[in-house]
């Protein structure tokens, strides 16, 4: 397995606009699918396994991981992607959909030369980071799925809701940009998180997507559903659980775990922020996961 491009540059931390210190980031052409942008920082020795890092909906890998790349950096190789539509990730005029999104993450590991890799995905990550596995089963050498699900929900209401970011989506590609800011951001006030409440980075990293590609990522999750084929899972899984969740209530993240053989589970009294809000209850036990599926 060849190294990843060495990356030791940083980008400074931005206290003004509260944005922590970084690792460097790059794009890379994927052939076929897109440009994507792409952070990595190279683990102690070429041998040490690598962890694609998948990040949740409408954020971007900087936003949700930016807590763990110096820790898991301190015996794997680390890569997290901007999914498509997200952040500075791969724009496309054909609707999201998360096989597409998983299948970048196997056409990325051929560009970086990986034969094989860990994927761990947070909250949207993880239904991507299954369809990896399913996907691309020889290139999986364990999984990691935090704050995260099978099914999004049980309740059919939650569901038409979710679908309909997928229509709201298509219409939006026809709006100008402001209009779909606008469409956007009350879209997310509606489900319970205003974006514009958090700190300028934060803000301008989610407003750095596409707004039609966001919104019908919300109708892909809505019909994601993993419980046939998820107890067939045959790599070392480890499964973080975020008791206090509001986005994704813990029942449905320990439904979940018991369908995939010889999990894994860690569980932290967080919510789903808590990746960054609490990082000290958080890191370890993400890290500690991280390592189990590396074995």
């Amino acid at each position: 397995m060849q190294h990843p491009s060495p990356v030791v540059e940083r980008e400074p931390a931005a206290p003004h606009i509260g944005r922590p210190a970084l690792p460097a980031g790059r794009t890379i052409e994927l052939p076929g699918r897109g440009t994507t942008f792409v952070r990595s920082l190279p683990g102690p020795s070429l041998d040490a396994p690598t962890v694609i890092l998948l990040h949740g909906w409408t954020v971007t890998a900087a936003l949700n991981w930016f807590r763990v790349y110096e820790p898991l950096a301190e015996f794997a190789n680390v890569v997290s992607l901007d999914h498509r539509g997200h952040g500075r990730g791969i724009r496309s005029a054909r609707t999201f959909r998360l096989e597409d999104a998983a299948d970048d993450v196997a056409a990325l590991a051929d560009q970086l030369g990986l034969d094989d890799f860990v994927v761990a995905g947070y909250s949207m990550g993880g239904p991507i980071s299954q369809l990896v596995w399913r996907r691309h089963p020889d290139r999986v050498r364990g999984l990691v799925l935090a704050a995260t699900f099978a099914r999004s929900s049980r309740r059919s209401h939650e569901r038409v809701a979710m679908r309909s970011l997928r229509g709201l989506g298509r219409a939006s590609r026809l709006m100008p940009r402001r209009r779909q800011v606008d469409v956007f951001t009350r879209a997310m006030v509606a489900g319970g998180s205003n974006p514009n409440e958090r700190p300028p980075w934060f803000v301008a990293e989610v407003r750095s997507g596409s707004v039609p590609m966001m919104l019908e990522a919300g109708g892909a999750i809505a019909d994601f559903d993993s419980r046939s084929w998820l107890p067939d899972v045959d790599v070392p899984t480890g499964v973080f659980i975020t008791s206090h969740d509001g986005i994704v209530p813990p029942d449905r993240q320990h439904r979940m775990a018991a369908l995939i053989p010889h999990a894994k589970l860690v569980t932290a009294p967080i919510d789903h922020d808590g990746c960054v809000t609490r990082p000290d209850e958080f890191v370890p036990g993400f890290v500690d996961l991280v390592r189990h599926a590396a074995s």
